[in-house]
């Protein structure tokens, strides 16, 4: 019996929602995964649909000027969408640690303090961003394109940021809820979104006759209602981690780990962009006219976007996988994160050796379904056979950066996931157009493969090592 001095323990708060946590502890791996990965890749597939249906409506209603203008927004785009995987996949890696400790209030908390830093990035950055839309614009085109590239990128980018904390707070609470075990309802949400987009696109660029300025519309009222639909999920009270008024704060004690955690796919996406900023500089230097340039660029955000696309399955395994090795940290399961980080390893490489040869096989058909325009069409399948000829070969990256993410290791992350788009490739763009002087342009493309061949060399040695690690953890437990 404790004396009256002392304090009795108080018992840890536990998580609601048992069953999908104990799924999460000792479900069969393969079907778990699944279950976790087929409602991200769809999820993300649905989101990738907002830019694809965008640039085919685009690419063929409203021309090469406009796609080109699109490709421009990319760098503002991947800045502003930096800010959420900082703030929602660190989110979702502390809540599902947290879930794993038994620890429901620290979970709730992760939960309303993404929802507040969603709400402080829509009243900070994407301002700033809109009041130097001009100038970033003018530096991101680097003289390379015609001044109607240019206004279709203006009107594209002023209708969308003042809105897009909608996507920012949608996408933050799909992360969550697959943190929490929802995966289903994560995928519901970007259905909404995606589902309304499609069908709003058509008409507003086609019927009304808005063309850009129409995509950009459909764009927000998409992801508003998939906003609409994300908070409704936690205002139903049946969430497994409650989202509460009175968290909606910024926690100072979980502030750092959310970002340490988040800051890899952070600086990824910023070396995105800083990788599109020189790519159109590359393309400005050594296009020789405004016209090819023009063609280079909107070449390039075919490129990109066939790329995502083909991506998507591997994606789709790394977000359905996250939740699985952060819940199995928490509790110390190291034998199982070791048998999961195999098997996302395994299925990584099959679905990086499908974005591959995909886009390679299929070039000119996958280019003519973003163009009408035959130099267009004959840049994009150029494009797309050189920059995805070594994507077999990233696998072991992409599961190695999301692994220790996921165990909350931010730094190992943050180097892997540099290699290819800081490390390796920002160089290669500005050094290997002088290693091919009758055809500079070449150079530039290799410089993807190039780097994606050197950062599948440089993540073998922490790979072993920390595999290594894991198995003396498994055998102590």
């Amino acid at each position: 019996m404790p004396t009256p001095t002392q304090s009795i323990p108080r018992p840890r708060p536990q998580p609601r929602g048992d069953a999908r946590l104990r799924e999460l502890a000792g479900g069969r791996l393969l079907p778990l995964l699944w279950g976790y990965a087929w409602p991200a890749l769809v999820t993300m597939s649905l989101n990738m649909l907002y830019n694809v249906v965008d640039r085919v409506y685009i690419g063929h209603g409203c021309g090469a000027e406009a796609i080109a203008g699109l490709a421009l927004t990319f760098p503002v785009m991947m800045v502003l969408g930096a800010f959420g995987p900082l703030i929602g996949v660190g989110s979702g890696t502390v809540i599902s640690i947290a879930l794993g400790e038994g620890d429901g209030v620290r979970a709730e908390r992760a939960l309303g303090q993404c929802v507040a830093l969603k709400l402080l990035l829509g009243v900070t950055v994407a301002p700033a961003l809109f009041l130097l839309l001009g100038p970033i614009l003018r530096a991101t085109a680097g003289g390379s394109v015609s001044p109607g590239a240019l206004d279709a990128g203006r009107t594209y980018l002023r209708i969308v940021l003042p809105f897009h904390f909608l996507a920012h707070l949608a996408f933050g609470l799909s992360a969550c809820m697959r943190a929490e075990g929802s995966p289903k309802h994560a995928m519901r949400c970007m259905a909404v979104g995606a589902i309304a987009n499609i069908a709003l696109d058509p008409v507003f660029i086609f019927v009304f006759g808005w063309g850009v300025a129409g995509a950009a519309w459909a764009t927000n009222i998409a992801m508003a209602l998939a906003c609409a639909v994300a908070i409704s999920h936690y205002a139903s009270g049946r969430s497994v981690v409650r989202l509460r008024v009175r968290r909606v704060r910024v926690c100072p004690d979980l502030l750092w780990p959310v970002l340490a955690i988040g800051l890899s796919p952070f600086l990824m996406q910023l070396a995105g962009s800083t990788i599109n900023f020189s790519l159109n500089h590359a393309f400005a230097r050594w296009s020789g006219s405004p016209e090819r340039g023009t063609a280079c660029v909107a070449a390039f955000g075919i490129f990109q976007t066939a790329m995502m696309l083909f991506f998507m399955p591997s994606m789709g395994v790394q977000q359905g996988i996250g939740p699985i090795l952060g819940y199995n940290w928490g509790a110390k399961n190291y034998a199982r994160v070791r048998r999961a980080w195999d098997l996302a390893f395994l299925l990584t490489t099959a679905a990086v050796c499908f974005a591959s040869a995909a886009p390679v096989l299929l070039a000119r058909p996958v280019a003519a379904c973003f163009a009408s325009d035959p130099a267009v069409i004959d840049a994009g399948a150029f494009a797309l056979r050189i920059g995805n000829c070594m994507l077999w070969c990233i696998g072991l990256n992409v599961a190695a950066t999301t692994y220790f993410q996921s165990v909350g290791r931010p730094s190992t992350a943050i180097v892997l996931s540099l290699l290819r788009q800081v490390i390796v490739l920002l160089p290669c763009v500005w050094i290997m157009p002088h290693l091919f002087p009758s055809n500079p342009l070449l150079g530039v493309w290799l410089a993807l493969p190039v780097s994606d061949f050197a950062a599948f060399l440089a993540t073998i040695p922490p790979v072993l090592k920390e595999r290594r690690a894991l198995l003396r953890k498994a055998r102590a437990a």
